[in-house]
């Protein structure tokens, strides 16, 4: 599947022509989305560039596997360039970027649950990569990485999404119930769940650290310190 957005959409309006681009770099989301929209044939791959690192994150530890995430990512973007016309306005772009990331998600979640639990990745570094960077014990890090992400498909879709978002992405409740669409409260009842059935799951990464293990805030320390920055293919 081309990952090259920039392709897809309606030919040029007038005065939409090409903008230089040390230009792209100066402007907001508000101001490449408009542009796009206008008919711009590069606009909304440099917004697109700007944030698909954070995208990715979202996708594949939302997922847990990147074949999926891959796929739910293009589909997100895509579903964006044609919806581009529809943004109001009266949100951030991440927002609604983010709120299209999660639900292609969700979706894929959602039309699997009919088939069997799919395993984790053959290719288990590789998938510990895309996780997040290597820290000070490589394989200890990529471990504890394929553990969370395995322990989050093991949860339901709703709980996952709040969590991955605030606990991994470190956006606040309120941001985090912008992007799902929900309220607050019911964000940090989710994250609350979540957290505790992940509490069984990664009990020995506490244990091995000294810890009781019965800490849902250590859970949820675990679950942040699993994550970091990670970049497309």
């Amino acid at each position: 599947m081309t990952s090259d957005t920039t392709r897809i959409g309606p030919p040029l309006s007038p005065g939409a022509g090409p903008v230089p681009p040390q230009g792209y770099e100066a402007m907001d989301d508000h101001e490449l989305l408009r542009l796009h929209v206008a008919g711009n044939p590069d606009a909304f791959g440099y917004l697109v560039k700007r944030h698909r690192d954070r995208m990715w994150a979202v996708a594949i530890r939302t997922l847990g596997e990147p074949e999926e995430a891959a796929d739910a990512l293009q589909e997100a973007f895509i579903s964006a360039f044609r919806r581009a016309d529809s943004f109001r306005g009266d949100a951030k772009v991440t927002t609604w970027l983010h709120r299209i990331v999660v639900n292609a998600c969700l979706d894929r979640i959602r039309r699997r649950q009919v088939r069997a639990a799919d395993p984790l990745p053959e290719d288990e570094d590789r998938a510990a990569e895309l996780a997040g960077p290597v820290e000070d014990d490589p394989a200890e890090v990529g471990e504890r990485r394929l553990d969370v992400l395995n322990a989050l498909k093991q949860i339901n879709e709703d709980q996952r999404s709040a969590l991955v978002l605030v606990d991994m992405e470190g956006y606040s409740i309120e941001e985090a119930a912008a992007i799902l669409g929900c309220a607050p409260g019911t964000v940090k009842s989710r994250c609350a769940r979540g957290r505790a059935k992940l509490l069984p799951l990664l009990r020995h990464w506490q244990t091995t650290r000294g810890g009781s293990g019965d800490d849902v805030p250590a859970v949820k320390k675990t679950a942040a310190t699993s994550s970091g920055t990670v970049g497309t293919e």
